[in-house]
């Protein structure tokens, strides 16, 4: 360790790092969302590059060809292995410097050595980098400029060394690793950078990306050479703090101490604590940052990443020996060490800790309902293993147990050895195999970034629209860009499908769950008719529709109009979410946090964090403050403000949405705040109505309220009238006298129905006719085997019931023919059951004859057959099977 360093903390270490590179002209940005932004090719942020890829491609120009970050990430390939040793955890924060086609190998390798040695303090003497065996430019600026000895520089091969994911930009990397000293290492003669123990560790890793990868192994040198350094900021705080491992620095440590103390438990005391204590540590991390950026546990996708992530920290609990505490189990109760430890660098852990805490302690209790019933299929599998003298587990009743009831693996595994079984291990790995195949065949193709490949990637990334439709409906601008559904393009002609792209634009493109704008675009005799508005990646507003009549050519200055009306009514409807999520708040409780919306000119959707379905009275409640409000006629104001400036209003943040230095206020009275860039009334009284439609639950945690406004809620009773005049109409009633009319009508139909099925009974009777001198005695057993055509399935059974008490003791098999098919019912009486009749076999036995098959229970079976004409041959053969029957 260098003499004059300080221990630094995390916090320090993150904000050194940042506030080092802005001294660099770099911009720093805070930390992208772990839910990727238009990257198909990955569930989860798992890297500091991966958020930045539009600005390497060069799809997007960035805020400044300079970018410094922190960045949280999340990477679970290897989650079966983490706790077993103190090297890795799933959640980590990546430091990173940036450039998109400014500095290069120099200036990033002069800074890193600048930063680690002279801001941080590490001994120099200790540090040695690493290149790719043929980067003899990055090996010079290594040996001349920073003055490192040639032999304390080491080259290695392109598995170690070099950059690359699949086809698209890549290039070498120069590492730097630190020596820890002795104590770390293993002890073996020749011990140096690049032994895997934990001697020597990686602390800053350059990619160069300067080369353009084919796919085919054919590499080109990139028109623009960009930098992208990767640190991870725990490892760094391990190395500055000379500690063990990650588990063991100032944040991750505290958290630790609080499980061990949850646990009554001790670190470093026994090797089965160690690892649970560390899983439990690292994964409830994980799930605090997922859960903030409004990932919810789910079944599929990054949910079910995060709802692995929460039970497996559960069950660890569970096997320290950490109960509920005061009913909200553990979970939450760690999330507010890791709030406390980690809000520094991210404040919104703070502002969402009620939402965390809530989803932990659902998932939590879950947990425990899955694992009771996982151990009570595990004790009947257990069961059947002991009758069949089993000793081993099929593999796919493992992965059955994993797959259907969330029951880890290594439970199941851990529950069987204790009595001697093992599990099928290849069975289970092929299951496994075979699900993780089906899922990768249904993912989407993707290009380098990961996103939907469209034709708007090939638009000058230089090319941006502006929104200036608050408050105007019209406006004049320049075409900049047209395209057609597969090219870019210079004109759209008469009936051709496409997409106008202007410099300033009235027309509101879909986000925050509001539909976009449709309207015209018009210049001289070309109109084109716009169906969908919409968002493109590098800041462009796609108007898409189909041309009308007459032609429009790029440069164009055209007149756009927005439908004055569908943007009135989609007004009406997303100011109404403000007062329905405000309303909901007030019924509910503060943790109602808006999980998702969409409104559009005909309704609104609100989806919304709460874990019990509503009530009536809810409901009521809700709908009736809402339509209050509208009363009202409070005033609808917006204002554009500093972030800061918004939170001191309260005014309440989309969940997981990331906003920039300046935000949009949207007030209604003193009744609503929040921050919105959408489009609203002038005034509640504009709204008219609000009508709840439906509330219902859409995922866990979820519910969801559709509701009607203005126009829509008269529409939706003019229905509702209309429905009640065809049905007054269609009952020869009023609307007025509906309700006496219907109930009359029911009475009738029950009388009716009653009388029906008595007539039933009596035709079924007499299609039987008097069949008493049919009955035969079979070694001891009446048999009565009849045909009665005409009478279906129920009036069958209800026939046999009758002869069943005529005849007392013994068998009946009656047989129909209705509609071109048979039916086939045979019952059997206790005393011809005793003496080996059953009826399930009997019907086994002659339902073949009739073309069909079927079976039952021994006392009363039936049948269905497409051969009527053999019913004879069956009636006449049943007398055989039940004499077979008959010991």
């Amino acid at each position: 360790m260098g003499i004059n360093m300080r221990k630094y903390g995390v916090n320090e270490l993150r904000k050194m790092f940042l506030e080092f590179f802005e001294s660099k002209g770099h911009l720093a940005m805070k930390s992208f969302s772990l839910v990727p932004h238009n990257d198909n090719s990955l569930l989860l942020i798992n890297s500091g590059m991966a958020p930045l890829k539009p600005y390497f491609t060069g799809q997007e120009i960035p805020p400044r060809r300079r970018v410094t970050t922190c960045q949280k990430c999340i990477r679970t390939g290897d989650i079966e292995n983490i706790g077993k040793t103190d090297r890795h955890g799933t959640f980590f924060e990546m430091l990173g410097n940036f450039s998109f086609g400014d500095y290069f190998k120099k200036e990033a390798i002069a800074w890193c050595w600048e930063f680690l040695t002279e801001v941080v303090g590490l001994d120099a003497d200790r540090l040695y980098p690493s290149v790719y065996l043929d980067d003899d430019e990055a090996f010079e600026i290594w040996h001349r400029d920073i003055g490192i000895p040639a032999e304390r520089i080491f080259r290695f091969g392109k598995e170690d060394n070099f950059w690359e994911h699949g086809s698209g930009p890549c290039g070498p990397c120069s590492e730097v690793y630190y020596d820890r000293g002795e104590k770390y290492g293993c002890g073996r003669p020749g011990c140096t950078v690049g032994c895997d123990c934990d001697r020597y560790i990686e602390v800053w890793n350059n990619v160069f990306t300067q080369f353009d990868n084919d796919g085919h192994g054919n590499y080109t040198d990139l028109a623009q050479k960009n930098i992208d350094t990767g640190m991870g900021l725990e490892r760094l705080a391990a190395v500055v703090q000379d500690v063990d491992s990650i588990f063991d620095i100032d944040t991750i440590r505290a958290l630790r101490s609080r499980v061990c103390e949850l646990a009554g438990k001790t670190y470093k005391e026994k090797h089965e604590w160690d690892v649970s204590i560390r899983i439990v540590t690292d994964h409830i991390r994980s799930a605090t940052f997922m859960i903030s950026d409004g990932i919810m546990p789910s079944n599929e996708g990054r949910g079910y990443v995060l709802r692995r992530i929460i039970r497996r920290a559960a069950r660890h609990g569970r096997l320290l020996g950490i109960g509920d505490r005061n009913g909200e189990g553990f979970l939450a109760e760690l999330s507010r060490t890791v709030i406390e430890g980690s809000r520094d660098g991210y404040p919104e852990l703070e502002e969402k800790k009620d939402f965390i805490f809530n989803v932990l302690t659902q998932e939590e209790g879950k947990f425990g309902k899955t694992i009771d019933q996982g151990l009570g299929i595990l004790t009947e599998l257990e069961e059947k293993m002991e009758r069949e003298g089993k000793t081993q587990l099929d593999g796919e009743d493992a992965f059955r147990l994993y797959d259907t009831y969330g029951f880890p693996i290594d439970l199941t595994r851990e529950i069987l050895e204790e009595k001697n079984y093992t599990i099928d291990e290849d069975g289970f790995a092929a299951a496994m195999k075979e699900q993780k195949e089906k899922a990768r065949a249904a993912r989407k193709v993707t290009n380098y970034m990961g996103a939907d490949v469209t034709v708007y990637e090939s638009i000058d990334p230089a090319i941006t629209s502006a929104f200036v439709g608050y408050d105007r409906l019209t406006w004049e601008s320049p075409i900049t860009a047209m395209t057609t559904e597969s090219d870019v393009v210079e004109a759209l002609t008469d009936g051709e499908n496409g997409t106008v792209i202007v410099d300033e634009t009235p027309f509101y493109g879909t986000m925050g769950g509001q539909n976009g704008d449709i309207g015209m675009i018009c210049c001289g005799d070309g109109e084109f008719e716009v169906t969908e508005t919409v968002h493109l990646m590098g800041g462009k507003i796609g108007h898409i529709g189909r041309m009308k009549k007459g032609m429009l050519k790029k440069g164009d200055r055209v007149t756009l109009s927005v439908d004055a009306s569908n943007r009135a009514d989609t007004c009406k409807n997303h100011s109404a979410t403000h007062l329905l999520q405000k309303a909901l708040r007030t019924v509910l409780g503060s943790h109602v946090e808006q999980a998702g919306s969409y409104v559009d000119a005909g309704r609104l959707r609100f989806d919304f964090s709460h874990f019990a379905a509503m009530t009536a009275e809810e409901l009521s409640r809700v709908e009736r403050i809402v339509n209050e409000k509208i009363a009202q006629q409070l005033p609808v104001e917006t204002a554009v403000m500093t972030l800061e400036e918004a939170k001191k209003t309260g005014a309440m943040a989309l969940f997981g949405e990331k906003y920039g230095e300046s935000v949009r206020v949207v007030r209604m009275g003193d009744f609503s705040t929040e921050l919105c860039g959408g489009t609203h009334v002038g005034s509640t009284g504009e709204i008219l109505f609000f009508k709840i439609l439906s509330e219902s639950g859409v995922a866990a945690g979820v519910r969801r309220i559709e509701a009607l406004t203005g126009p829509g809620v008269f529409a939706y009773y003019k229905e509702m009238e209309d429905r009640l005049e065809e049905a007054a109409r269609i009952a020869k009633a009023t609307p007025a006298n509906l309700t006496e009319r219907l109930e009359h009508l029911m009475a009738e139909v029950k009388r009716l129905s009653a009388e029906n099925e008595s007539l039933k009974s009596k035709a079924a009777r007499e299609s039987l006719g008097d069949v008493t001198d049919q009955v035969k005695e079979i070694k001891g057993v009446k048999l009565l085997a009849a045909r009665a055509d005409g009478v279906d399935m129920n009036g069958l059974r209800e026939l046999g019931d009758q002869m069943k008490e005529k005849l007392g003791e013994g068998v009946i098999l009656l047989a129909s023919e209705k509609d071109g098919r048979v039916n086939l019912v045979a019952m059997a009486t206790d005393g011809a059951m005793a003496k080996g009749a059953h009826a399930g076999n009997l019907i086994k036995g002659i339902a073949s004859l009739v073309g069909g098959g079927g079976g039952g229970r021994a006392n009363m079976a039936q049948a269905g057959g497409k051969n009527p004409a053999g019913i004879d041959e069956a009636i006449g053969h049943s007398a055989r099977v039940l004499e077979d029957q008959i010991g």
